[in-house]
């Protein structure tokens, strides 16, 4: 038994070990992304978020930090930030009548303006439906980050400003990206209401 109680051992420090080598790479990448959002969003921008699976949860997750917000003892306006997996109505006719590779790209076809923002949040980099609205985002000028894992996969080359966790396990990489993502919102809490 003594070996199957490591495996909460071994996950907390896999995660801590995940942070700290953050910690060495640094920060740049977020703060870019921080003062072009905020900045979108003083011109009446918005933030559009987007990921697979636990990443998915993860922007609705952020969405909704912006949009209530992120400290009980900060009360403030509204920010405008949206999860671009809308609701099962949306995603399963886009699956079924178009493709799921079209899923994030559509929604952001419909909603985005120039000077928008999206923030795209994979594991691998690679997710077909990620590929395809950072590719949408160029087309819409809209400003195109992500929140990556890994060696950042082909989404890396289509992101303006990228932040890559130097970690190939999903469960580190997802639970840095909230962190990460917390931060980012915080930033953007403070910077856009300036």
């Amino acid at each position: 038994m003594k070996n199957i109680s490591q495996i909460f051992e071994n996950a907390f420090l896999r995660s801590i070990n995940t942070k700290k080598d953050c910690l060495k790479i640094g920060f740049d990448e977020l703060e870019k992304m921080g003062i072009i959002i905020s900045e979108s969003i003083k011109e009446g921008g918005k933030l559009f978020l987007c990921g697979n699976g636990g990443s998915a949860a993860d922007a609705q997750h952020l969405a909704a930090e912006l949009l209530v917000r992120l400290k009980p003892d900060f009360d403030r306006s509204p920010l405008p930030a949206i999860s671009l997996a809308l609701d099962t109505s949306t995603i399963t006719a886009c699956a079924n009548d178009y493709s799921f590779n079209d899923l994030f790209s559509r929604n952001l076809l419909a909603l985005a303006r120039p000077n928008d923002c999206l923030l795209a949040i994979s594991t691998s980099g690679n997710s077909k439906n990620i590929i395809s609205v950072l590719e949408m985002a160029k087309r819409l000028n809209v400003s195109a980050f992500s929140f990556l894992g890994g060696n950042g996969g082909e989404a890396k080359q289509l992101s303006e400003i990228s932040f890559i966790v130097p970690s190939n396990n999903t469960a580190s990489i997802q639970e840095t990206h909230i962190v990460a993502g917390h931060a980012l919102m915080e930033y953007i809490e403070i910077f856009s209401l300036k």
